[in-house]
């Protein structure tokens, strides 16, 4: 039977991550994963909900020891928790701080309240071998482009990604990187790069779940270069903005939503370290990446390979337990490298003219004064109206016809939303994503508010 181990630092003494303003090694992390493996409840399924970025890799490797599955859905809405429980009546949830969740719980300071010491007799061989076929958690799509789907993730198969991922970024070539995340741990994307990246490359994780740009400058400046900063577009923005002196990062890595070439660019040079783009879905974790400012295309991961299957784009083999159909339009290029033209659900037709919101987003946030920006196409027939698109946009110091007239030199007059609605901010997640839902909540709200 094949198995991968838990952590692939080589010493009990190498450091796994940093927080609670002490270093954490090896051998402590592993100590704290038995204590709270011997402490989760009966119930299968844990809701590791725990902010700390290195509670939750405790969590969720205690439960990997416990044989439980990790549940992951994009939000803690009340609906949402209620589709949860549906799912698994056993669930209970993880928590290292107090959480109005309508769910059994566990806290971290009950299970873990103070560090267990560390073993002088800890080793390698004291590392736990996890079988690649245990199920290790249960992710659930953003709900972007509908309702969250549940999706099962092997051991293997994340481990398996996230080498190949290490191997990618040049990880693996004997220096310890530190990695500094935005991004929640309970994403695709955050749990991929920010847990198990540094667990399977002998990586230091830093704990910290910075959001705002002092605090993002911060935990960089605390960590050991070299640095990996992990980070989705929407954060980078708002951290370039802030015009704050940016420690060097060494490296970025970006994911979540297409990068603009320009944000690249000025990422790259206040950060002074190349940025890369990963790319891939919730349904089969990443399976490629870019260097924005250098190309278009993206180059597949070793062994991963895509082919075009009933008018769909189908990607298989590498980490991949079976073939997965993608929701992007992609243009193959050769066996190993493609163009992305934005999302199957994206494509609009208006009167016989074709564009894409990722297209239309782009231009509306390139509008001058524009901070955050998105439009949004109801179903057809949404509540008898005729179908129109919707803009929402950030835009201190702009009235809507100002913006109304900027717009019209960049789209065509058909793409022209109707209404456009400025507000304080954009009900983005935790990753930057906005949910269809709550666009759909924006666009039934305003839909008479705004006259074009």
């Amino acid at each position: 039977m094949t198995a991968f181990p838990l952590v692939t630092h080589a010493q009990a003494e190498d450091l796994i991550a940093c927080g609670h303003d002490q270093p954490i090694t090896v051998a402590h992390f592993l100590a704290d994963v038995r204590q709270l493996a011997a402490a989760l409840p009966a119930g299968r399924h844990v809701l590791n909900v725990c902010t700390d970025r290195y509670r939750f890799a405790v969590g969720l490797a205690a439960a990997l020891l416990a044989g439980k599955i990790s549940l992951l859905p994009p939000t803690l809405t009340p609906e949402m928790m209620r589709q949860v429980k549906s799912f698994a009546p056993d669930v209970f949830c993880l928590t290292d701080q107090a959480m109005a969740i309508a769910l059994p719980q566990l806290a971290w300071a009950d299970a873990v309240p103070a560090r267990a010491p560390a073993d002088a007799q800890t080793g390698p061989s004291d590392i736990p071998l996890i079988p690649a076929s245990q199920t290790a958690a249960i992710l659930f799509t953003s709900g972007s482009t509908g309702l969250p789907v549940a999706h099962r993730k092997g051991w293997g198969e994340l481990v398996l990604s996230v080498r190949a991922e290490a191997a990618r970024l040049g990880l693996l070539d004997g220096r310890r990187h530190s990695i500094v995340a935005t991004v929640p741990p309970q994403h695709m994307f955050g749990l991929e790069s920010s847990v198990l990246l540094p667990l399977q490359s002998g990586a230091i994780m830093s704990a910290a779940h910075p959001f705002y740009p002092a605090d993002i400058c911060s935990a960089l400046a605390a960590a050991a270069r070299p640095r990996l900063l992990v980070t989705t577009p929407v954060h980078l923005k708002v951290l370039l903005a802030a015009g704050l002196d940016l420690p060097v990062a060494d490296l970025v890595l970006t994911a979540t939503a297409p990068l603009p070439p320009q944000l690249a660019l000025a990422a790259e040079a206040g950060l002074k370290a190349p940025l890369l783009e990963i790319y891939g879905s919730t349904e089969t974790g990443q399976i490629a990446s870019r260097r924005t400012t250098q190309t278009f295309e993206w180059t597949l991961f070793p062994d991963v390979t895509l082919h075009p299957l009933e008018g769909r784009v189908w990607a298989s083999g590498g980490h991949l337990a079976q073939a997965m159909p993608l929701g992007d339009e992609l243009e193959l290029l050769d066996a190993e490298r493609f163009l992305l033209h934005g999302r199957t659900a994206d494509l609009i037709n208006i009167a016989g003219k074709r564009s894409s919101l990722g297209y239309l987003n782009h231009q509306l946030n390139a509008v001058p004064g524009v901070i955050d920006g998105a439009f949004f196409m109801p179903d057809e027939g949404d509540g008898g109206h005729v179908t129109r698109l919707t803009a929402f946009a950030v835009a201190p110091g702009l009235t809507p016809a100002q913006l109304r007239t900027a717009l019209r030199e960049r789209i065509d007059a058909m793409f022209m939303p109707r209404p456009l609605v400025l507000l304080e901010s954009l009900p983005r997640n935790s990753t930057g994503k906005l949910p269809r839902s709550a666009l759909e909540t924006l666009a039934r709200h305003h839909r008479r508010r705004d006259k074009p």
